[in-house]
């Protein structure tokens, strides 16, 4: 431990409490009435906050004030904390704590980085594992330990975490529209491929130009234990990307599968928005909640079927079929009634190739900046770890 730091439990240098069970409404009838869904992305808009009924003699003991910090204590969120800041007029729900500081020697926005720190989270993850209802209460928020430098240092680590996160937050503001804008190309060249109509191209129904040949087998059976097996989770939405794949022996498969082989296109049939086609370079087994779509011969190659399911035009109709279906999932008729206008084979082979060599340089895009806003996030947690130990 750095010289002049020392080490205290949460519990003795502030008061922690459990919020105020009762009802929000949307009727002004008492304070706003914050709650675990009303903190997004680190901030809360005090407009949109409900309010709730609470007596006149409750007020004081649940109204939050400027530095007071709430967590999330149970669900997804559980450990998500929240720095106060000039509040309107309110209190806080009974699924948040709220933790209020004592020692007038602490900042409360250097005890609200550390909870951002990987120690922290670490904590969280310990205390919630061992509890039925995966939850982390006040008496374990209590016991954490935190590293307490001096003030004037409290004041310094702030000032340089807050510069640097600003920065960090920048960067990955337009990383991340970089990959939106990257992801907007590919689909917007996709769409005009799908709305053309050239002067020779012949309007036909999908029934006409694919066909589902496959029957389904017993994965049982030795001839098929050993296939790789692909359902609708193992299809990343719009890439067609295959994820986690495994055998039929290694899932313990046993009911009926489709076969298919590396000339098919595998089309998701459940929550068509999800956009789940793929394109294998093998042979395999698929979900019975999966279409293996063979393109009939000069008909429709299986580039441009893979890239007709995965259009605007396809997708609206496949959801707007479930929808007056009941269903999340499309039908094999309504599946095969689908109309489009289709060029002869030479140009679906031209436009396919466009569309890959698009496709190609969109997700050579989207991983440079998906490893941009991992290392980002890596940098944060770096100067975290450096500034609560004394290196920063």
């Amino acid at each position: 431990m750095k010289a002049g730091w020392e080490v205290k439990e949460l519990g003795a240098v502030s008061a922690i409490n459990y919020g105020y069970t009762e009802s929000a409404t949307s009727e002004p009838i008492g304070p706003r009435f914050l709650r675990i869904t009303d903190i997004q992305d680190d901030s809360v808009d005090w407009a949109s906050v409900p309010y709730c009924k609470i007596e006149s003699t409750e007020i004081q003991k649940y109204r939050l004030q400027s530095g007071d910090i709430v967590f999330a204590r149970t669900g997804a969120t559980t450990g998500k904390s929240f720095l106060v800041k000039e509040p309107t007029d309110a209190v806080f729900a009974s699924y948040l704590i709220r933790l209020r500081l004592l020692d007038k020697n602490l900042l409360p926005e250097f005890v609200s980085l550390f909870f951002q720190t990987a120690g922290y989270w670490q904590s969280v993850k310990d205390g919630s594992s061992g509890s039925a209802q995966g939850g982390f209460n006040a008496s374990k928020l209590g016991a954490l330990s935190i590293p307490i430098p001096p003030l004037p240092e409290q004041q310094r680590i702030v000032a340089i975490l807050d510069d640097a996160f600003d920065g960090i937050a920048t960067a990955k503001a337009n990383a991340e529209q970089n990959l939106q804008n990257a992801r907007a190309l590919f689909e917007s060249h996709l769409q005009s491929v799908f709305t053309l109509r050239g002067e020779e191209w012949i309007e036909k129904k999908l029934s006409d130009v694919c066909a589902i040949t496959s029957t389904l087998v017993d994965p049982r059976k030795d001839e098929f234990l050993d296939l790789t097996h692909v359902g609708a989770g193992n299809i990343e939405s719009q890439t067609g990307v295959f994820v986690e794949l495994k055998t039929a022996r290694e899932e313990g498969l046993i009911s009926g599968k489709f076969l298919f082989d590396d000339s098919m296109v595998l089309y998701s049939k459940i929550r068509p928005y999800l956009m789940k086609v793929a394109r294998p370079n093998f042979n395999g087994l698929c979900s019975a909640d999966m279409y293996p779509l063979a393109s009939l011969p000069n008909e429709i190659t299986r580039d441009y079927l893979f890239y007709l399911l995965l259009s605007k035009p396809f997708t609206d109709y496949a959801i707007q079929g479930s929808a007056r279906a009941g269903m999340p999932k499309v039908n094999r008729e309504h599946l095969f009634e689908y109309r489009t206008w289709l060029p002869d084979v030479k140009v679906q082979k031209k436009l396919s190739a466009q569309l890959d060599a698009l496709r190609e340089e969109t997700q050579r895009l989207v991983s440079l900046y998906q490893r941009k806003l991992a290392a980002l996030d890596e940098l944060k947690k770096s100067l975290l770890h450096q500034a609560f130990s004394g290196a920063l």
